[in-house]
């Protein structure tokens, strides 16, 4: 069983959508919810579901859905994601969980009601033992399941059932949620969303070809597509792992270059004192802080002095910034 947020000695065991159970997490009790973003809340989460697993004996996993039930129900709205599932299963595997159970959700799993959900699904179907869900969690054909049924259905089965309160943060007491977390990265506020998170936010993806023009300014970048993103455009001083996982400091920039394209958005970092071939290569960003919002230069010379300014202050940030990183 998991014991920390250590995993150099244990394994993390995924269980893909169209996958059956493993062994390693048959019985488990499991965190059902869709984590977007994994941040405090989830994190309260997190540790019950890690001690009401110890106290049986038995796995600590989590039970996330895929498409999330939004982009299923409403496809034409496309969402800002926090994490992708990769990002996710990171996170999962640092916070010290033994896995994570992935189901698809479609027509079937939406139209399953209350009692289905928890007989058929949740117990004859995943074989779970318990459950640890949200004050908030809904489930069921019309979200006709509210956490006082999920209780009752599950005391009926013979399954745990654990209900977490809300968690708030500081003296405002300010509820922490997702949409909290997206509110604070549309306004560029990377300081407020990694407190949210309880740690640094990062995206990941593949390294794509680009005009070349970050090379021919003397600030080469490595270049990713973050689909559906709703950080605010602008400048920001981040962190970089490689494949090799190897870190390496960096300035980015998100947003749609105006001084020479307006394109379409993309995500360029140029990474401090690295030299090399990145080409699709999968690297993950860390967003450490803010640094200005996107402008348009007169010149290309204007704007590379700016560029320069903008390194000295990432450098800046990068030095005093004690954030957690769920990636080191």
């Amino acid at each position: 069983m998991a014991s920390g947020d250590d995993t150099a000695a244990r394994s993390f065991t995924i269980c893909g959508p169209d996958a059956p159970v493993p062994p390693a997490l048959t019985g488990a009790v499991a965190a059902i919810g869709n984590f977007d973003g994994v941040h405090l809340g989830h994190r309260v989460l997190v540790e019950s579901v890690r001690a009401a697993a110890r106290a049986g004996g038995r796995a600590a996993a989590i039970l996330t859905f895929e498409p999330h039930p939004r982009a299923y129900f409403t496809p034409e709205a496309p969402m800002f994601r926090l994490t992708s599932l990769a990002a996710k299963e990171i996170v999962f595997a640092r916070l010290g969980l033994d896995g994570v159970i992935v189901r698809r959700f479609d027509g079937g799993l939406a139209a399953t009601g209350a009692r289905a959900f928890v007989f058929d699904f949740l117990k004859a179907s995943l074989g779970l033992s318990g459950v640890v869900v949200g004050h908030d969690f809904h489930f069921g054909r019309g979200r006709e399941g509210t956490p006082a049924v999920l209780a009752e259905l599950c005391r009926e089965a013979g399954l745990s059932c654990r209900i977490v309160a809300p968690v708030a943060l500081g003296d405002e007491a300010e509820p922490v949620s997702s949409s909290a977390i997206r509110a604070a990265l549309a306004a560029g506020d990377v300081a407020r969303a990694n407190a949210l998170l309880g740690y640094r936010w990062f995206v990941l993806g593949p390294v794509c070809h680009g005009d070349k023009r970050g090379r021919q300014l003397g600030f080469p970048t490595a270049n990713m597509r973050v689909p559906d993103c709703g950080l605010a455009h602008g400048i920001y001083a981040v962190r970089v792992r490689l494949a090799s996982s190897t870190f390496y400091d960096g300035v980015a920039s998100y947003g749609r270059r105006p001084t020479f394209d307006d394109g379409a958005p993309l995500l360029e970092t140029y990474l401090f004192d690295f030299s090399g071939d990145l080409y699709g290569q999968e690297i993950a960003v860390e967003f450490v802080g803010y640094i200005r919002g996107e402008e348009r230069f007169a010149s290309a010379d204007a704007l590379v002095a700016r560029m320069h300014i903008d390194a000295d202050a990432a450098r800046s940030m990068l030095g005093r910034d004690e954030t957690r990183s769920m990636l080191a």
